[in-house]
């Protein structure tokens, strides 16, 4: 059964709206350089509304591991995602501080990264074609390579979603800007995207 990731939720809404449809996972972007930032204690705040089942991953890119590790006690995350360059030893490290599983973002384009995806010590993969919700995809080939369980972003819609679950079979699949209209989450759109994947697992 392919999992379901809606991530940058940042309103009240959202993370309901993500309860409605079941979601395994909500992901909340923590690095404040970005627009769809939401605060450790917005996060705690926003668990309450959530199922049992659905985990919360705190998204941070290249932050310092203090500010990581003090955020996820802080908003009690789940699992935290690593989006930037962070290395095997940071992972490791902020795995160790917090006891928590760690997502690794993977830009898939060569060979070698399908490599270093493959012997990243994180607990799980996140192939996206890059940082901030780019809307775009990338060659699902690079994918079909990788021999270990990973979470599919990337430019991820309602529209192609079946294909892309028939064709790779992903342990998850990560949505955000393509469940949004003008950066606003959309209902319907969210609503499509889950019945999508649940008829093509």
């Amino acid at each position: 059964m392919t999992k379901i990731k809606f991530c940058g939720l940042r309103r009240e809404e959202d993370v309901r709206y993500a309860a409605m449809l079941d979601a395994d996972y909500a992901g909340f972007i923590m690095s404040q350089k970005f627009a769809r930032y939401v605060s450790p204690e917005q996060v705690l705040d926003w668990k309450a509304l959530l199922p049992a089942k659905t985990q919360t991953v705190g998204v941070f890119v290249d932050e310092p591991l203090d500010y990581v590790a003090s955020c996820a006690q802080d908003a009690r995350l789940d699992l935290i995602q690593l989006h930037g360059n962070e290395d095997n030893e940071y992972i490791e490290t902020i795995r160790r501080r917090t006891g928590l599983p760690v997502i690794k973002m993977i830009r898939p384009e060569s060979e070698e990264d399908v490599r270093i995806a493959r012997e990243s010590v994180a607990d799980y993969i996140l192939l996206d074609s890059g940082v901030g919700g780019t809307g775009k995809t990338f060659n699902w080939f690079y994918a079909g390579r990788l021999t270990r369980d990973y979470f599919l972003a990337g430019g991820l819609t309602p529209d192609n979603i079946g294909e892309a679950i028939r064709k790779l079979h992903s342990f998850a699949v990560d949505v955000s800007s393509g469940v949004e209209d003008d950066g606003v989450k959309d209902f319907s759109k969210m609503t499509r995207f889950a019945r999508e994947v649940r008829a093509n697992e």
